[in-house]
């Protein structure tokens, strides 16, 4: 309450001194140039009055603001004493909260203190086993001299009882009983290197198979698209009418006789045909060209025309057929087969006559089997048949290595045959060495050069997978595609890339490789990590 008292006791003042002012002022009015006094008049009464409650009036707003503020200070002292009571707990709770953590970190400290204890006693008794093991070494060391002193005495005294009693001295018999060891070492050696030799030979006979059939295989290459289209040349183009007929007569009947497309163009002097099927094609071309040269087009005549071409086309398979077993040796081979053979006369694979193709295959094989000491016929009989599925896709659907093998397996062909043709694309995993060397003699008729056509924008997409491919793995600094594809060489940096790294590039390329390319034979994947020390002398 000190600070209210003042400011009332200033308020009081105030009001007093406001009175005698006015008092004063009165007087002034009302005192002439003498000394004096009058009494005042009722006005000049009522003017200090009045002054007088005005001194009041303004007494009681300082008085009022007084007490305001005086309310405006208990406040601010009482929120100052709450905050200080406020901090005074939040020091006292960190206090207690400090001194918790102190007594917690005392109480580690004396039982790392007692740990530590634990271990040093530990250790010292350790010490003191120790030093006792070192002890009863030494003691046991000292006994192992002693008793190695003893066994050199008795090893003498047994030497000399045994020369005595043998009549030799020690080199003598040292020297009897090392020519004894070496005659029977040189006898054991020698049936050691007999027997070495022996699984040497065998096991070099089946490496150098393996070798050759790796060998002829690698020689494969890719192919191109086949052709689909026959031309056949015309004595006129006036012949193109007489084809057309009126209204597209003749055409039309052509070729819904034939089953083949019948191109009229503006090439002058000739007509296309074509068809998918090569034996339907051969038959119509056939077919118009005994209607070119007879001169006479009209739908019966197509017709006859189309029998005769059909049945002389049947018999130029067969006769095609019967000349390559005869060409080949082979002459028990079923009549159906004898004549898909015949039909794959003019069938043409990636530019490439497929009989001519199977002969060549059979005459290689054959080659490769006396070379290996294999049976020639058999080898030869794997390696004619194992397109024969191409003379049926046209009607058959799936692959032809497995419509071949079925169709062979239908007519008495011998297991091993089958199993070469189903084989020579690796559609069915190879399991014996004659299918290995029909996929072989496969390759090399078709890799020779000029036996198919080239694509040389299939060989240049080829070359620049694989190099996308190896070049795509991480530490890879440099990829070279060489020997035609046959050869990937990859340059790791060498400071990014260790050896067991780059072991395991090359596992992942040849991976990748197998996984997304066709290729023949195989492709060598080599990576190559270099490292150069360079030092300059000055």
């Amino acid at each position: 309450m000190g600070p209210l008292v003042v400011v009332l006791s200033v308020a009081v003042l105030l009001l007093a001194f406001g009175m005698i002012a006015a008092l004063l002022i009165v007087v002034r009015r009302t005192s002439g140039s003498g000394s004096r006094v009058l009494k005042p008049s009722p006005e000049q009464l009522q003017a200090v009055h009045e002054e007088i409650e005005q001194a009041r009036e303004e007494a009681g707003e300082i008085r009022g603001k007084a007490e305001s503020d005086a309310g405006e200070i208990l406040r601010r002292s009482a929120a100052a004493a709450e905050s200080a009571a406020q901090l005074r707990r939040e020091v006292e709770e960190e206090g207690r909260i400090l001194k918790a953590e102190l007594k917690e970190l005392r109480a580690d400290l004396e039982r790392r203190e007692g740990r530590l204890a634990e271990r040093e006693q530990r250790l010292d008794e350790e010490a003191r086993r120790q030093a006792e093991r070192d002890r009863k070494l030494t003691e046991t060391e000292v006994e192992l001299a002693d008793r190695r002193a003893e066994l050199l005495q008795v090893e003498n005294e047994r030497r000399v009882i045994l020369e005595r009693v043998a009549g030799l001295t020690g080199e003598q018999a040292k020297s009897e009983l090392v020519r004894d060891i070496e005659n029977q070492a040189k006898r054991e050696a020698a049936l050691i290197i007999r027997e070495i030799e022996g699984d040497a030979r065998k096991e070099g006979e089946k490496r150098a198979t393996k070798i050759v059939t790796l060998a002829v295989q690698r020689m494969a290459a890719e192919q191109t698209a086949e052709s689909v289209v026959s031309v056949l040349h015309l004595p006129g183009d006036e012949m193109k009418g007489r084809i057309i007929g009126r209204e597209g007569r003749n055409i039309r009947a052509f070729e819904s006789t034939t089953g083949v497309n019948l191109i009229i163009d503006d090439t002058p002097e000739a007509v296309l045909l074509s068809c998918f099927d090569p034996v339907r094609r051969e038959t119509a071309r056939l077919t118009l060209e005994k209607l070119v040269l007879d001169g006479r087009i009209h739908p019966q005549r197509i017709e006859e025309a189309h029998d005769r071409s059909r049945a002389e086309v049947q018999d130029l398979c067969a006769r095609a057929g019967e000349d390559a077993l005869v060409e080949l040796g082979i002459t028990d081979m079923h009549p159906e087969l004898t004549l898909l053979l015949g039909q794959l006369r003019y069938r043409t694979s990636y530019g490439q006559n497929v009989l001519k193709h199977l002969i060549e295959s059979a005459h290689i094989a054959g080659i490769m089997a006396a070379e290996l000491k294999m049976d020639q016929p058999l080898m030869k009989r794997c390696a004619l048949l194992h397109d024969i599925g191409k003379a049926l896709t046209h009607e058959v659907e799936g692959s032809h290595a497995l419509i071949g093998a079925e169709i062979a397996r239908r007519y008495g062909e011998e297991e091993d045959v089958v199993h070469a043709i189903e084989a020579h694309h690796n559609e069915v995993e190879v399991r014996t060495v004659e299918a290995v060397l029909t996929q072989a003699a496969d390759a090399i008729s078709g890799s020779r050069p000029g036996a198919r056509r080239e694509s040389l924008e299939a060989y240049v997409k080829r070359l620049e997978r694989l190099e996308e491919i190896a070049q795509s793995y991480e530490g890879v600094e440099k990829v070279f595609a060489m020997q035609a594809g046959r050869e990937i060489r990859v340059m790791v940096k060498p400071d990014a890339i260790d050896d067991i790294q780059a072991q395991v590039i090359a596992r992942d390329v040849a991976k990748q490789v197998e996984e997304e390319l066709t290729y023949p034979g195989q492709i060598r994947i080599t990576v190559v990590r270099e490292s150069r020390a360079t030092e300059f002398a000055r």
